[in-house]
């Protein structure tokens, strides 16, 4: 079988990689030039730190978007001939090579680690931005008015602190799991605040220019209903209205514009433990930080002026809380990025054709001592993913100390 040199994998790697150079060329200057316009993440370049972070992050957030250009294989794609193929063999059907070598079951390593970015890139950010959801909506008045509505929140969130992480994720995520209405209920729940969320700032803040208000909630609730149906439950909206004789608006909601983005069952249960064991730690964060900031004085003087508590919480207290906040969410997407890989390689949540990077470390460490590649790229694409986001938010958080 022809293979290629280590030199020639090497530049056909790098050159694969063209698109993502070039964004990251184009990204990387434009942000350096106009970082004093860019707030909080322009002062990233001021520091190498942040600048590697930058630079590490956004290769993998490029990979993920040019996915389909990269790589020269489909990721789930079987050739018989390449099975634990070393790195840069040629397949003589396509003349393409398994440039880092072919799995156990002769799929392109290259290419399933590629495509794994793409799994890691929408799950991981998307989960801990509903988490900071669901914890901001409920920490900002449990610190702002105390008693008991800050007991009852607090009981409840350490209800499910106090609760074994781990099987806490086994438990939401296991195959028996999937077939129940449990992870479709909590999705469906979760999937709310956002609207809550959006709806109360923008009323909050909008009320004397009505135009603008409406216009902002309304594009809110439809936007979250959109999402919502077609995330979560289109299949269970359409047939509940069936059901009940409501079959007009059960064809409504079955056009396809309720299809134009979906998730997979494996998928949602994965979403659903992340945001429903991360959502309890950023509430605590939020919480703390909201008792600490409205003792200050800019506070005192919304007060003074009449605005309504809500509005305080929003657009004084929130804003000010922002530092810490991105800083965990940065360190959030790192853990569940992690996790991610721990329920691969366990063989929960993702099918098992899946080229997350999880799964991909647990199918190629089973053939280690006879081919170590299909194992080892995986591992150093989560590893360098998570580096970033960890060299991002040590960047971050010592921009935000100087606020």
């Amino acid at each position: 079988m022809e293979s290629l040199s280590t030199f020639e994998i090497i530049f056909q790697i790098v050159w694969r990689f063209w698109p993502v150079w070039l964004s990251l060329v184009v990204a990387g200057g434009l942000s350096y030039v106009y970082r004093s316009r860019l707030g909080l993440y322009g002062h990233l370049f001021d520091t190498s730190v942040g600048v590697a972070g930058v630079l590490f992050v956004g290769f993998w957030v490029f990979t993920a978007i040019f996915a389909g250009i990269i790589a020269p294989f489909d990721p789930i794609g079987v050739v018989p001939i390449m099975k634990n193929a070393a790195p840069g063999a040629v397949d003589a059907g396509s003349g393409e090579a398994f440039l880092l070598g072919g799995d156990k079951l002769a799929r392109d390593v290259f290419s399933r680690m590629v495509f794994g970015s793409r799994i890691v890139l929408v799950i991981a950010p998307a989960a801990t931005a509903f988490a900071l959801m669901v914890g901001i909506t409920l920490g900002l008045p449990a610190g702002y008015y105390g008693g008991k509505i800050d007991s009852t929140l607090s009981f409840l969130a350490n209800l499910v602190l106090a609760f074994p992480v781990i099987l806490l994720f086994y438990l939401l995520v296991t195959p028996g799991i999937i077939e129940t209405p449990i992870p479709y209920s909590m999705a469906g729940l979760f999937f709310v605040f956002p609207i809550i969320f959006f709806v109360t700032l923008f009323y909050t803040r909008y009320q004397p220019r009505p135009m603008v208000m409406w216009t902002g909630i309304i594009l809110s609730v439809v936007v979250g209903v959109w999402v919502w149906v077609s995330l979560v439950s289109n299949e269970i909206v359409v047939a509940a209205l069936y059901r009940v004789g409501l079959s007009p608006l059960g064809w409504f909601f079955d056009l396809p514009v309720f299809k134009v983005i979906s998730i997979e069952p494996g998928q949602l249960n994965i979403f659903v433990a992340v945001v429903f064991a991360s959502s309890p730690g950023v509430f605590r964060i939020v919480r703390g930080l909201v008792m600490d900031i409205k003792t200050r004085d800019y506070v005192a003087a919304a007060q003074t002026r009449g605005e309504s508590p809500w509005y305080i919480m929003l657009w004084e207290v929130l804003p000010n809380s922002r530092g810490p906040l991105i800083v965990d969410a940065c360190l959030r997407i790192g853990y569940t990025t992690i996790l991610l890989g721990t329920l691969g390689y366990f063989g929960l949540g993702m099918p098992p054709e899946s080229p997350d990077w999880g799964t991909a470390i647990k199918d190629g460490s089973q053939l280690l001592r006879l081919t170590p590649w299909p194992a080892i790229v995986p591992a150093i694409a989560l590893m360098s993913f998570v580096l970033g986001l960890n060299l991002l938010a040590d960047a971050l958080r010592e921009e935000s100390l100087k606020d």
